[in-house]
């Protein structure tokens, strides 16, 4: 029953998906608008969400389970690093295609597609710890990441790891941690604000599903193989010791979804600065976006049959 619920609520975020292609087709967004909304979702609305979840669960969450969830957060990106070492040339023989492999299974969306996602079928009280794996995140992008791509590391790019979703993501934990009450005031706004990022960016990937060739989507075997690894396989080999190290059950949903979430815009758009060729991430980003439609629900489920 329970991979059922979650697959209609998956299949509601699809339809959002859908509006945002429909919207295109129609002429009723354009490069422009896109590139606003895209910019809006990353420096306004997804670090508010992030925000108001830590800001209305003051006094609900344990420091002690924060600090597990880092450590998971720092163990999926050692995991999915080392693994991506390995499986990226059976991918691509091209050196700088493997690259982009690497990037791929290291890099989620997990703010465009995972706060959504925890969001609908978890609880937005669950957002906070997205926050964990999201700061994370923008560590090793600006470290591993642009280390691999540049073949050489730069102190410089670790300026850009100053964006306001670092920001809000820090003054989130920071919230946590002293135990700071915000105003009511400030919670209803940063809470309706951060409302708008679910839908907003649902409806930007349908934008981008619009824009891109289906055939090159979804006429590459290799692209399927690659999402199965991705979404399915790897997130279900780390799910025994998920369990074993997680003392609260109810995060290893949470966690899951993390280790599930498709392939995110960061790697497509390092690979173009550096003037790559970036047709197979972008087909690969919107395919592995449509199928965790399918493969979050087996994930919940293959964590409530451990419980």
């Amino acid at each position: 029953m329970i991979i059922v619920t979650i697959f209609f609520q998956m299949l509601a975020l699809l339809i959002m998906i859908g509006a945002g292609y429909w919207m295109t087709k129609k002429n009723m967004m354009d490069e422009h608008t896109n590139s606003h909304m895209s910019s809006m979702i990353s420096n306004v609305f997804n670090p508010l969400l992030v925000f108001s979840s830590a800001v209305n669960s003051v006094g609900l969450v344990s420091l002690k389970t924060m600090g597990i969830v880092g450590i998971v957060a720092v163990c999926m990106f050692l995991f999915f690093i080392v693994i991506g070492m390995i499986l990226s040339p059976f991918f691509d023989k091209d050196k700088e295609q493997r690259k982009m492999f690497q990037m791929m299974f290291v890099f989620s969306n997990l703010g465009f597609i995972g706060i959504p996602v925890v969001s609908s079928i978890l609880g937005k009280e669950y957002i906070v710890y997205v926050t964990e794996f999201m700061l994370v995140y923008s560590f090793v992008f600006y470290t591993y990441g642009v280390t691999l791509l540049e073949g050489k590391f730069s102190l410089s790019s670790l300026k850009a790891m100053m964006n306001p979703g670092t920001i809000f993501s820090v003054a989130s934990l920071l919230v946590i941690i002293f135990n700071v009450q915000m105003p009511g005031f400030i919670n209803t706004a940063v809470t309706y604000l951060g409302n708008v990022a679910s839908p907003m960016a649902l409806v930007a990937v349908g934008f981008s599903l619009a824009h891109t060739d289906l055939r090159k989507i979804f006429g590459e075997l290799r692209l399927y193989v690659f999402s199965v690894i991705k979404l399915l396989v790897l997130p279900l080999i780390m799910l025994p010791a998920l369990c074993f190290i997680m003392p609260d059950r109810e995060l290893i949903p949470v966690c899951m979804v993390m280790f599930g979430m498709p392939i995110g815009n960061m790697p497509l758009i390092l690979g173009m600065e550096k003037g790559m060729d970036v047709t197979t991430c972008s087909a690969a980003i919107i395919l592995t976006t449509i199928l965790c439609v399918f493969t979050v629900p087996i994930l919940i489920a293959a964590t409530a049959l451990l419980h």
